[in-house]
């Protein structure tokens, strides 16, 4: 196995569809209340493209709960859904070309509820830099998986040609 290395802001500054299945198979990190770092892979993504994208938030307008993906890439945009979950999303792409990157699945963890609840992400991680955290970052120890694509869930709202875009990256088992 590689040595692990924290992920540039290059990284994070293409694409939505080449970041969201790049992520599959990266380390997250995160730094406990008490100080201990916890790894887990990412199995699964899920890629939202901008306003032109009927299932992305952005699609709505500029608004303060989707100013952080017209950032530089690298951010973490997290909302809340239900009044219970917190949904992970890393901001991908140049400024003011909102998209971001729905963390979908992390081992042990399926389902973005699930796993922002056992990650402990709260409103708190909205906008912070995945590049220079000393609390959540992102790692590749040069696992490559091989994956495979799906439509997108839950974006009925979207339509058909948004719900059939092939833009769910999933680890194969």
């Amino acid at each position: 196995m590689a040595e692990a290395k924290k992920l540039t802001e290059d990284f994070f500054l293409r694409d939505v569809l080449y970041v969201a299945p790049d992520l599959i198979g990266k380390i997250i990190v995160i730094r406990s209340e008490e100080n201990i770092l916890e790894r887990y892979m990412i199995t699964e993504t899920e890629a939202y493209r901008g306003m032109e994208d009927e299932a992305c938030h952005a699609s709505r307008g500029r608004t303060p709960r989707t100013e952080v993906m017209y950032m530089r890439g690298g951010r973490i945009y997290v909302y809340l859904i239900y009044g219970i979950y917190w949904m992970l999303n890393f901001v991908t792409g140049e400024e003011d070309d909102p998209q971001a990157v729905l963390i979908r699945g992390i081992d042990g963890f399926y389902g973005p509820g699930r796993l922002s609840k056992a990650l402990c992400i709260d409103k708190s991680f909205y906008g912070e830099d995945l590049t220079v955290s000393q609390r959540i970052w992102v790692e590749d120890e040069g696992l490559r998986p091989a994956f495979s694509c799906h439509r997108r869930i839950g974006i009925d709202y979207a339509g058909k040609i948004w719900q059939d875009k092939q833009w769910r990256y999933s680890v194969c088992l």
